[in-house]
């Protein structure tokens, strides 16, 4: 019954910026991960940014770190990813996913709702 749905992903030249974001109906549980990962074709699945939904601290894949934002709304129905400084190497399908577990929340096996995914290329 619960299912996030991404959105903004899109094309842009090197140095850009998108601002992904993500509706998850249905799940309220507050102490939770909420996250981004992305993969790339032929590439394995990696963590980028996660949000505990209660407290608001945020943790980044090192890759990221400084270039990207991962924020929520209060109620914690609506995740984002603001990106910028977009590069090549950050072409790929990025996931937005959900789940009750608070700890490891940078590996993937702690959430059980995911996106379709939303993609990302960046050219140049």
């Amino acid at each position: 019954q619960v299912q996030p749905v991404e959105s903004g992903g899109g094309s842009v030249q090197a140095g850009g910026s998108l601002r992904l974001s993500c509706v998850v109906s249905g799940y309220g549980y507050r102490g939770s991960c909420m996250g981004w990962f992305r993969q790339a074709p032929g590439k394995e699945r990696e963590f980028v940014a996660a949000i505990y939904a209660r407290s608001g601290a945020t943790t980044y894949a090192d890759s990221v770190k400084g270039r990207f934002t991962i924020s929520h709304d209060n109620a914690g129905h609506c995740l984002f990813l603001q990106m910028n400084s977009l590069q090549p190497e950050d072409t790929a399908m990025y996931f937005c996913a959900a789940g009750r577990s608070s700890v490891y929340c940078t590996r993937g096996e702690r959430y059980d709702y995911w996106g379709q995914g939303t993609q990302v290329t960046v050219s140049s």
